[in-house]
């Protein structure tokens, strides 16, 4: 499953507890847009309202080929496909006390464009830092190796 837009501060500011994988409403120029690599996750969020969930903020660009299209807006707010069981699941967990929906990446199965989107706990700055320096002395460590 190739993915075509990852959400690289997703693993970064959030700690991923949980995965989960939905269908996008969306339409033809967008998927067309999409297929090319002209979305972008930065920013976006997953909101639940009612029965439905929805991916806010993600922003699409107009396909080129399609010509001049009046009203359109990028960052429209897209249905995410759910089940009824995965809905009132997320509901019950998202309810926790700092936990949130992510969108992390938007790949192709088959010829359908799927969304999957995690459960986030924001991670703290010290958490942030520790990480950075983990990475950095990894690398020290690579660098010495090779030599």
């Amino acid at each position: 499953m190739p993915a075509i837009s990852v959400n690289k501060r997703a693993s970064f500011d959030y700690e991923i507890l949980e995965r989960f994988e939905a269908g996008i409403v969306l339409t033809g120029q967008e998927v067309k847009s999409i297929k090319t690599g002209h979305i972008s996750l930065a920013g976006a969020f997953v909101t639940l309202k009612g029965n439905e969930a929805w991916l806010t903020n993600a922003h699409v660009s107009p396909y080129k080929m399609a010509g001049a299209l009046p009203n359109y807006e990028p960052t429209r707010p897209r249905k995410l496909l759910l089940r009824k069981e995965e809905l009132s699941s997320l509901y019950g967990k998202i309810k926790q006390k700092g936990l949130t929906l992510v969108p992390i990446r938007v790949y192709t199965k088959g010829n359908k464009i799927k969304l999957e989107f995690g459960i986030g706990r924001g991670k703290k700055k010290y958490e942030k830092r520790d990480l950075i320096k983990k990475r950095e002395i990894d690398k020290k460590i690579r660098e010495a190796m090779k030599k």
